[in-house]
């Protein structure tokens, strides 16, 4: 699973042919969870409150780029993913 961002310690990965709706997942430590990337809404697992509103500002701010590389993702470009800057990258 290619890691399309890191941040703060947070991990972001996609996979390629993965199933809709389109997500991401976000890794922090023992915490997992995939996220909706329309909505932010966590469809599976967890993230302790503060990663998760680190992941959420971080979703809105480069939602244009997710929708992107999912699209990538969905055609299976694995080289092609590339990466999305950090909240840390400012």
């Amino acid at each position: 699973m290619p890691t399309i961002s890191w941040f703060y310690g947070i991990s972001i990965r996609m996979l390629l042919n993965d199933h809709p709706p389109p997500h991401f997942h976000a890794y922090y430590e023992s915490s997992v969870a995939k996220v909706e990337i329309e909505t932010g809404k966590i469809m599976v697992g967890r993230l302790p409150p503060r990663v998760g509103r680190f992941v959420e500002q971080w979703r809105r701010r480069y939602i244009e780029e997710l929708r992107a590389t999912w699209a990538r993702a969905e055609l299976g470009e694995d080289a092609a993913l590339g990466r999305i800057p950090g909240l840390d990258d400012e």
